[in-house]
């Protein structure tokens, strides 16, 4: 085995290495970012959405106090609009 290849070999490998390091050493640049005003109005909806409870409670507990009273009454209209939404969509 030639040791003069080897270490013309091993010359070649950290000759690569050193420039990878000047050239991240020299950008210097760095990243950055900026959220939009809409980004943030996004964020924000987002937020107040997630923390407001998925069920409104107070709704269902009126409805089932006209249910049980027997005054509840559902539009047949307001049924036809609902199926007929469901089916079209």
């Amino acid at each position: 085995m030639r040791i003069d290849a080897y270490m013309q070999v091993n010359q070649l490998y950290n000759a690569n290495k050193t420039k990878k390091g000047k050239k991240a050493n020299q950008s210097g640049s760095r990243d950055s970012l900026e959220i939009s005003s809409f980004g943030n109005a996004y964020q924000t909806a987002k937020q107040a959405v997630s923390q407001s409870p998925d069920v409104r409670q107070e709704k269902i507990q009126e409805i089932q106090a006209q249910m049980a009273s027997g005054s509840y009454k559902v539009s047949i209209e307001d049924v036809a609009d609902k199926m007929a939404d469901m089916l079209l969509s």
